[in-house]
């Protein structure tokens, strides 16, 4: 009997494995497509997004990324203010599960500055009030520890400044809505908070760098001498922008709860001064400009104090000579000064100080510019006296663009806390006659170099400036042993970019300044560090090599004694 022997059929399987494997690559084909088209959609959205709404997030229809406030920088980008979800702490009277003695207890633990009345009121008051609207997280934390439902943790826009008390006059602070109250924070409010501007911070003239020199070695001089406060500014002596400015005493714009209100003024704007015999290079210039002064060699008696109107102007240290215009300022004669200026007349004299804008509140954006006090009548007398800084008060920065005109080749130009970057600085206006700003260059370098202003003498960096120490006025006339102690500079001399300012006020006579409260022993030596320090910041580098050339003063001057 035959068996039938069935065999698989091989040509059968073969087929289905190739149509397996087809289905598969036909799968596979189709997963790629799908992640090409995805893939291609997702470029097309991401180019749309870079070509066409570049604007989100930054001032567009978007706000995502805006803050409520703009922030506000330094010229460098170093940020100033900024706003930030910050914590408070609040109580509910009514909420409240613990005994209120017992709370007032802990929260007294909580926060040692805050009297223990004070938590006691807010906890037994009828409505809900705040503990602390700026809570630090360790705060928030032992308040949640004591775990009463009465107390919540609401999250608020809190305007921050990262760097402490660092021009605080500058910046100012914002009140509990968010609106600002001074400085730039006031000055320009709606800036700060429009939708349409918001995203882009502010940015400032100020360079925290030189800033923190400034505000540095003005605080340790104002310590050692035992003043009572100080001012400074650096400016720009061809744009008028603000490279540094400070006032002290200072406070922390972030800790304004407890802080004395009167450290909150700036004295470089609103603060006023009789600021002394550093206004007498003014008086010279407008001297030389008028054609009153024609010559550096001619001499003017300063051998006795000079009588007019039963008014007698002395010198501090007479000099019992004949002085020419050059030994004036390096000797700082208010005798000699004040005939110049007689001789020049009332009308130029008012006429000069119009023109550098004594008459008005200092140019600047910032809201907090104080009024001068200006001579009620322009007699011989106050001719006289302004021509050596006394019978007239200004600010400080009118001083400082004063003597930006004075060394720039003549041109006033207003003061700004913005920065001008690519902006062309203000046309400005003429004020002093170009060969007059060359001259008075030479002068002032000569105070610095061979006069009262030595101590301000920072190697290679080319200083010229002048000395102020003027009486402050009290009841009944002028107080001999409190004087406002000022050195207005400007460096590099033979190419004049900086103003630096420095004002001590009633500095002691102690052994850090040799027993002497004049500026050429308490200012002087501070603007001498400032740059030193500053200089290298704002591009100025020492070199010994270069100089003003005053060869045709030094063989006027007579050798044999100093002054201030």
């Amino acid at each position: 009997m035959n068996t039938l022997v069935v065999r698989p059929t091989r040509v059968r399987t073969a087929g289905v494995r190739q149509q397996i494997l087809l289905t598969a690559q036909q799968r596979l084909m189709m997963l790629m497509l799908l992640f090409m088209a995805a893939f291609f959609l997702v470029s097309v959205r991401l180019l749309y997004f870079a070509l066409f709404d570049s604007d989100a997030g930054r001032g567009g229809n978007s706000t995502a990324f805006v803050p409520a406030r703009a922030d506000i920088v330094d010229r460098n980008g170093v940020p100033l203010a900024r706003t930030i979800d910050g914590y408070s702490i609040r109580v509910m009277p009514s909420k409240l599960l613990n005994d209120r003695q017992y709370l007032a207890d802990e929260l007294h633990k909580i926060f040692p500055d805050m009297a223990r009345e004070e938590l006691l009121a807010k906890l037994t008051g009828p409505r809900p009030t705040y503990i602390r609207r700026r809570a630090l997280p360790d705060q928030v934390a032992a308040v949640n520890a004591i775990g009463d439902v009465g107390f919540d943790f609401p999250r608020e826009k809190e305007r921050l400044y990262p760097q402490m008390s660092l021009a605080a006059h500058v910046l100012g602070f914002t009140n509990a809505e968010g609106h600002g109250v001074t400085g730039v924070e006031g000055a320009f409010d709606q800036r700060l908070i429009d939708k349409a501007t918001r995203g882009d911070p502010l940015t400032l003239s100020i360079d925290a760098r030189v800033q923190g020199v400034l505000e540095s070695e003005l605080s340790n001089a104002v310590t050692n001498l035992e003043a009572i406060g100080g001012a400074g500014i650096i400016l720009d002596v061809h744009t008028g922008e603000v490279m540094a400015m400070t006032s002290l005493p200072t406070y922390n714009p972030n800790k304004l709860a407890g802080s004395d209100p009167t450290t909150r003024r700036n004295a470089v704007t609103y603060n006023l001064y009789e600021l002394g015999s550093v206004v007498k290079p003014l008086s010279i210039g407008a001297a030389i400009d008028n054609g009153v002064v024609t010559s550096m060699a001619k001499r003017y008696d300063a051998t006795q104090p000079l009588a007019i109107a039963g008014f007698r102007i002395r010198d501090s240290h007479m000099m019992n000579r004949w002085l020419n215009v050059p030994e004036t300022l390096i000797h700082s004669s208010n005798i000699v000064t004040a005939q110049i200026a007689d001789q020049l007349g009332k009308e130029k004299m008012e006429a000069m100080f119009r023109s550098l804008e004594f008459n008005k509140r200092p140019e600047i954006e910032l809201k907090e510019r104080a009024f001068p006090l200006w001579p009620r009548e322009w007699g011989r007398l106050s001719t006289m006296t302004t021509s050596y800084g006394h019978g007239i008060a200004v600010t400080p920065l009118h001083l400082a663009s004063a003597y930006a005109a004075l060394v720039n080749g003549g041109i006033w130009r207003p003061a700004t806390i913005l920065k001008l970057g690519d902006k062309a600085p203000p046309q400005g206006r003429r004020v002093f006659k170009a060969s007059t700003s060359a001259r008075m260059r030479q002068l002032l370098r000569l105070i610095v170099s061979d006069g009262t202003g030595r101590q301000a003498d920072a190697p290679g960096f080319r200083v010229g400036g002048k000395t102020g120490s003027a009486e402050k006025p009290g009841a009944g006339g002028y107080r001999r042993h409190s004087l406002v102690s000022t050195f207005s500079a400007v460096f590099p001399m033979d190419n004049p970019r900086y103003v630096v300012l420095v004002m001590i006020d009633e500095p002691k006579g102690n052994a850090f300044s040799s027993g002497q409260r004049t500026a050429g022993y308490t200012a002087a030596p501070v603007v001498k560090k400032v740059v030193m320090r500053a200089g290298p910041m704002l591009g100025v580098f020492p070199d010994e090599s270069r100089d003003v050339d005053v060869s045709e003063l030094t063989p006027l001057l007579w050798k044999n004694g100093e002054s201030e």
